[in-house]
């Protein structure tokens, strides 16, 4: 298949993304010697946005590239990073990747070099969806834990082509496996929530028993997936993906019941969902208060402890997912007062990383989507406001003075 002239451009433009990789050192994040984030050298503390569609819109509509017109939002208001699906969520999203693999390089191309001219940052989560990629290659879903596995074949393949295509961009802060995998781990009544079957979207016309996945199974995935990045990208933070334990994970994991982890074993959970070489604890925290330990905790509690958790296993801890969304108006004062508990207590907590859900997702317009036209812009006004906070305390940091 002839490659297109824009294909092309976008093969030069990425061996000027690797010219400007080397003259600049490490690009995006990395985890330090002490497990502290870094950028540049430096610790790092910033508050992102999930901008879940910005190149699945994309796919699905190439002309659609209003993502470019949100990334010059976002570096207006200083904000600095958005983590994004970095793939098709269903199996037929896929289809231009099979069908035109040059064409759909190309929409990534272009996707990057946007984030690039405005020097937002990615984390792009390259396997969303748990069970597209198995649906993909006509396996069941508990093969992410077979190493032999077509699955862990295709997961390979899209790595090297994506970690090997963008690794030098300085627009590409992080990979990500996939989104909230954990949550479908070692389930009691594991039948019931079984992958959808939408035919029509490119899924199986069945499930089974072989479609449910454990902790265990997930552990080989992760493991698996950051050791290929680590073939092309040594740098760059990992993350799983993954949303918080759920307050029974220990117990689904060892015993597949419904009862409640105490603290520790909610830690040594934790750790085990992030593996070597994963270098970054993810969790998604929506929340305040939350029932864990048999009680109630804040989130500021529980983000502390989590951060420590994180800490004692030599990672930063990434709030991958944060926010506040609504069934009534969304100006509610609730609503409001939700949101900025859980983002203050990210800030208080000393959260290295998070980001809040969801930017300029018109599918979720009735209860997240937060737009700077919409009655949840102040969410925007305070995410940018809090990075604004947290770079003064680096500057304050970088002068030896002490933070205010």
């Amino acid at each position: 298949m002839t490659t297109s002239r824009k294909a092309i451009a976008g093969l030069l433009v990425c061996c000027c993304w690797g010219c400007a990789g080397v003259r600049a050192g490490r690009p995006g994040l990395r985890v330090g010697a002490d497990g502290a984030l870094l950028r540049n050298g430096q610790p790092f503390r910033g508050i992102g946005v999930n901008y879940f569609d910005a190149f699945y819109r994309t796919l699905k509509d190439p002309a659609d590239t209003s993502y470019d017109t949100g990334f010059a939002e976002l570096s207006r208001r200083g904000i600095p990073f958005v983590r994004l699906a970095g793939c098709g969520f269903w199996p037929a999203d896929w289809k231009l990747y099979f069908e035109d693999k040059a064409r759909y390089f190309a929409l990534f191309d272009a996707l990057v070099r946007s984030a690039e001219k405005h020097k937002v940052g990615l984390i792009p989560s390259l396997f969303w969806h748990s069970p597209t990629v198995p649906d993909l290659v006509g396996e069941p879903r508990d093969q992410w834990g077979n190493p032999q596995s077509k699955t862990h074949a295709f997961m390979r393949q899209y790595v090297a082509e994506v970690v090997g295509r963008y690794k030098r961009s300085p627009a590409i802060w992080g990979w990500e496996f996939g989104n909230e995998y954990n949550l479908d781990a070692d389930l009691p009544n594991a039948a019931k929530h079984r992958p959808k079957i939408v035919p029509s979207l490119g899924t199986p016309t069945s499930r089974s028993p072989r479609d449910d996945v454990t902790h265990d199974m997930l552990a080989v995935a992760f493991a698996a997936f950051a050791r290929e990045v680590r073939r092309h990208d040594p740098h760059r933070i990992l993350t799983t993906g993954n949303s918080v334990p759920r307050p029974s994970a220990w117990h689904q994991w060892k015993e597949k019941s419904w009862t409640q982890d105490s603290q520790e074993q909610f830690a040594e959970r934790l750790v085990l969902d992030n593996p070597d070489p994963i270098d970054v604890v993810s969790v998604h925290v929506y929340r305040d208060p939350m029932k864990r330990f048999g009680r109630e905790v804040g989130a500021a509690e529980f983000l502390k402890l989590a951060v420590a958790v994180a800490k004692k296993a030599g990672k930063p801890l990434f709030v991958g997912e944060f926010g506040a969304g609504e069934a009534e108006p969304p100006n509610a004062e609730g609503t409001r007062k939700h949101f900025e508990g859980i983002l203050a207590a990210t800030e208080a907590a000393g959260v290295p990383l998070a980001a809040l859900w969801v930017y300029d997702f018109a599918h979720q317009d009735k209860v997240w989507n937060v737009v700077p036209t919409n009655a949840r812009a102040y969410q925007l006004d305070a995410v940018a406001a809090a990075n604004q906070r947290l770079r003064g305390r680096r500057a304050a940091a970088a002068e030896g003075k002490p933070a205010e």
